[in-house]
């Protein structure tokens, strides 16, 4: 989305539209979900966490200074509230592999679902065996829908014009973990 819709969307929010406010959650829910998954929250932190975020942009959209920015403000806010979480809780929550995501491929033979599984299972495992860092890249980066690289920056902590060269060795480390 292009940052003076997103502008158009912060302004008309801001003014009571109910579809612009909608369409911002459609267009940030992703993101901040990935943000939770990146940060190991559990079903019910990871919730806690959205409901947050939300509330503390409706009590902040009329301060927001610049508008097309609101995707940084609401990493930023979604990374600060998920490391507060963890501090409160003082665990750290894995995800179940049921949590995460797989995909579905047609079944073509008796075995095909043993395949999948078997491919699966060594894509996440290999996945875990990466660094913290490139994890959370790369869960950002395959947030639907898509955060810009001015939001995966600001959720990471990153300089933007180090994502793009960041994601290609978090590949092919993930290349090399695969054999």
């Amino acid at each position: 989305m292009q940052t003076t819709a997103v502008a158009d969307l912060v302004t008309r929010a801001r003014d009571g539209d109910q579809q612009a406010w909608d369409g911002l959650v459609e267009r940030y829910l992703g993101m901040v979900h990935a943000i939770c998954r990146g940060h190991r929250l559990g079903a019910d932190d990871a919730a806690d966490v959205n409901q947050v975020v939300w509330l503390r942009l409706v009590e902040h959209l009329s301060r927001i200074r610049t508008p097309a920015a609101v995707g940084g403000w609401i990493a930023a806010t979604t990374r600060n509230e998920c490391l507060r979480v963890r501090r409160m809780s003082g665990r750290l929550v894995l995800a179940r592999d049921d949590d995460l995501d797989h995909v579905d491929e047609p079944h073509t033979g008796i075995d095909a679902g043993l395949l999948v599984y078997e491919r699966d299972r060594a894509l996440l495992d290999a996945f875990g065996r990466l660094g913290d860092r490139c994890q959370h890249l790369l869960r950002l980066l395959l947030a639907d829908p898509s955060p810009s690289y001015d939001e995966v920056a600001a959720a990471l902590d990153m300089p933007v014009g180090s994502i793009g060269p960041t994601r290609g060795r978090c590949l092919e480390q993930l290349r090399h973990l695969l054999g």
